[in-house]
């Protein structure tokens, strides 16, 4: 096995062999882009009349998307979409920065070369793409987001571990659809660049201390943008209870 190097291309990228890996990865982006409510039912039916596949192979995929905690199941009645909330929220964000600490210390204790040189490029690419979307500026740029995640994944390519890196990349993937939900592009008043250009700056000088001090505050910061947004969504709940209640 190879360390210390990433796959730059998109790392969803790839043939999909199956019909159930189709409608996996269909379900999959349509889960972590907030497009299907959370908590809401998730029927074999409705699945497969939506995604045009049969019975056999969109049980294959809710299993599988059962396994990697987006979907629950209850028993004898089916698939429902995993609920969000805050304390959720600040449960993944806690155990992905315990993970990734691990992870970018072991990266810088072990990088190379080629992880220096995958981590410049990966940087600069993330810095020349919009972080907004350029037809909606309160939503997050499609390609912006496949360049912050390979920026993220190049960070601990070094580390020496493919469960680690396996580890984090399900955390991000749920931290994503925290951000995605939270509408993360709305009113962002932050140097996002410049945050990713400490972290990647600390990591190729060997600081590790700093790097994982730069990581650590980015998400941290992120998370808590995305708690703002769900207390402004209980207020507006409540206020509109309110209304109705007169």
């Amino acid at each position: 096995m190879t360390y210390g190097a990433a796959n730059l291309n998109d790392d969803a990228a790839g043939p999909k062999s199956t019909l159930a890996t189709t409608v996996y990865q269909q379900l999959r982006d349509d889960l972590l882009g907030g497009v299907l409510e959370a908590e809401s039912k998730l029927r074999v039916e409705w699945v497969v009349s939506k995604y045009g596949a049969g019975a056999s192979p969109v049980r294959e995929a809710l299993n599988r998307l059962a396994s990697e905690g987006l979907l629950g199941r209850h028993d004898q009645r089916g698939f429902f979409i995993m609920p969000v909330s805050a304390s959720e929220l600040e449960e993944l964000t806690r155990t992905r920065c315990w993970l990734e600490e691990r992870a970018l210390r072991e990266s810088i204790t072990h990088r190379t070369a080629e992880w220096e040189e995958q981590l410049v490029l990966a940087l600069h690419r993330l810095g020349r793409a919009s972080r907004l979307a350029p037809q909606n500026l309160f939503s997050l740029n499609p390609d912006w987001e496949r360049l912050h995640r390979i920026f993220h994944r190049v960070l601990i390519s070094a580390c020496r571990s493919q469960w680690l890196v396996g580890f984090c990349d399900q955390l991000s993937d749920h931290a994503y659809r925290y951000r995605q939900m939270a509408n993360d592009g709305e009113g962002v008043q932050r140097d996002d660049f410049g945050e990713h250009r400490l972290i990647a700056e600390c990591a190729l000088d060997g600081n590790a201390d700093g790097a994982v001090e730069a990581l650590l505050n980015h998400y941290r910061l992120t998370a808590a943008m995305c708690m703002k947004r769900f207390e402004q969504d209980e207020e507006t709940k409540e206020i509109a209870g309110k209304r109705a209640r007169r």
